[in-house]
Formats: structure tokens, C-alpha cells, sequence
């Protein structure tokens, strides 16, 4: 079980298949964050605010036996483009690093029952949201690559 937990919480954060979420958040210029890509729905800051509210979203649900469900889509998206302040880009990703370091303690811990059922969920374990978490951000931090490409922001292969 040790190793599944280990596994798990390199998930939350690894860059073996795909770029990292540290690395895609990056050097990002302040004045590109706020650009919509043509053709693309949103933004870099979009997407990281995104990622951000949906971590902590997933976080609380597996926590909190008073969580409460959340509107789709406006409690999960941020409606401007930019960020509202400067400070906001990096509070994002602090709030995003800290949630991700939450859920890694979580599936760490010896003590967490990964099978268990979340405390207000319908069904759903630890396990199922641990993952859920991954592949979610997995998916935005593709989409991210995208918006950097089409911005003339991303090099990488």
C-alpha cells in the first residue's frame, strides 16, 4: 500500500508524460496571461484560476463532511480573462501548490483509508478523487501548452 500511496502523490504532480504544472505556469509574461488565444476559449489565467478552484473543490469534498456543491460553471471559472491584480497570478498558483501538497499529505497518510467513501459524497473513495484531481489538471495543463504556443510562449517539445 506504501507504494500505491507514493504513487499517487508523485501523480499530483509529476511531469512524466506531459510538462508539469510548475513548469507550464512558468515565465509567463503578466501582459500574456490575460490574452485569449483566437480560436481558443480561454485564457492562461482562465485555465490556472480553473485548475486552481476545481483542486480545492475536489480537496474540500474529500475533507469536509459539511461540503457543500458548488455552481457549475461560475464557482469553477473566472469570467474576466486577466487576472483582477498582479498578485492575483501568483496567489493562484500558491493556493493551487498548497491544495496539491493537501491532497499528496492525504493519500500520504497511512491513517487515510484510500477506499473510503468521502464524507459527503454519493459513493466516491479518496482514490477516486486523488485521480480525478490528476487528470484533470493533466488535461488543462495540455491546454495551457496550447494558449502558450499560440502566444508565442512556449518553446518545449
Amino acid at each position: 500500500m506504501d507504494g500505491l500511496r507514493k504513487q499517487l502523490s508523485s501523480l499530483l504532480d509529476w511531469s512524466d508524460a506531459h510538462v508539469s504544472f510548475d513548469d507550464i505556469v512558468k515565465g509567463l509574461p503578466v501582459a500574456a496571461r490575460g490574452k485569449v488565444p483566437k480560436g481558443l476559449p480561454y485564457s492562461a489565467w482562465q485555465l490556472v484560476e480553473h485548475m486552481r478552484l476545481a483542486q480545492a473543490d475536489i480537496l474540500e469534498f474529500c475533507v469536509s463532511r459539511r461540503y457543500q456543491e458548488k455552481q457549475w460553471p461560475k464557482d469553477y471559472w473566472p469570467a474576466a480573462p486577466a487576472p483582477p491584480t498582479r498578485k492575483a497570478w501568483s496567489a493562484s498558483i500558491a493556493c493551487f501548490r498548497k491544495d496539491r501538497r493537501a491532497l499528496q499529505r492525504l493519500v500520504t497518510n497511512p491513517r487515510s483509508d484510500l477506499l473510503a467513501k468521502v464524507p459527503a459524497g454519493t459513493g466516491q473513495t479518496v482514490l477516486r478523487e486523488v485521480i480525478l484531481a490528476a487528470d484533470h489538471t493533466a488535461y488543462h495543463i495540455g491546454e495551457l501548452v496550447v494558449v502558450r504556443r499560440l502566444l508565442g510562449h512556449w518553446t518545449r517539445g
